[in-house]
């Protein structure tokens, strides 16, 4: 809550040493897990650099629809809720990877 810098560090929490406010220690990142793997929607592995075709039409707001059979240009993964960013039909979008289909 405060933003103090003095912590005290417990088994399973931190508390400042300033209020005495107390949080729960974050569990260890899935790091030791291995690099992330992307999968496209038949469970083919994607990587960076490939290209992709759509399975299906996708809505960007208000009238624009990239339609279902569009190719993409090479791909690049990234972290978070969308998965791919690429460009399709000219248009630069983030994708999530169950939405398209290895080329």
């Amino acid at each position: 809550m405060c933003e103090m810098p003095e912590i005290l560090e417990h088994a399973e929490r931190y508390e400042c040493v300033t209020c005495g406010h107390e949080w729960e220690r974050a569990a260890a990142p899935e790091a030791a897990a291995g690099p992330r793997v992307v999968k496209d929607a038949h469970g083919n592995v994607l990587a960076d650099g490939d290209c992709v075709i759509l399975i299906k039409d996708l809505k960007l707001g208000g009238s624009q629809v990239l339609k279902g059979g569009s190719k993409s240009k090479p791909i690049r993964l990234g972290d978070g809720d969308h998965e791919i960013s690429c460009k399709v039909d000219g248009i630069a979008v983030g994708l999530k990877a169950c939405f398209v289909k290895k080329a």
